[in-house]
């Protein structure tokens, strides 16, 4: 990974071993730099203990307080409820389904967009609909 370029990797290890990894890039043009992609990985054995719940801990607050991000987004097969619920315990929320969006073991599967705003911190968020005027 290389911060200059808006890529950063976090990797969880074991003894030495890798047994996770996650990656945020950042988008370069000016008007979604505010917003970074999310990718991560947890080996099959390591499912379940723990391991994807410190990488988000970590990109959540690498995003949250170093890098300035707003907006995170992510895209999950359908079918992966593990890695989905872990997203929503981390304030991720499902903005759309992409229908046959891969094609995996002889078969097209959907896949889900999620996405995580920051939290507003001491303040009205005057951008959210429940802010706004009736119109």
């Amino acid at each position: 990974a290389n911060p200059s370029d808006g890529n950063y990797a976090l990797v969880a290890c074991v003894d030495a071993e890798i047994v996770g990894s996650l990656g945020l890039h950042t988008v370069e043009r000016p008007r979604r730099r505010h917003v970074a992609d999310l990718g991560m990985a947890v080996r099959d054995d390591w499912q379940g203990k723990g391991v994807g719940t410190a990488l988000m801990g970590a990109a959540i607050d690498l995003a949250d307080n170093w890098l300035n991000i707003e907006r995170i987004e992510l895209t999950v097969y359908t079918d992966n409820h593990p890695a989905i619920a872990l997203y929503k315990r981390f304030g991720f929320e499902i903005e759309g389904t992409h229908f046959r969006y891969a094609f995996r073991e002889g078969q097209y599967v959907d896949a889900h967009t999620m996405a995580r705003l920051r939290p507003v911190r001491g303040g009205n968020d005057l951008t959210s609909s429940s802010t706004l005027p009736p119109s």
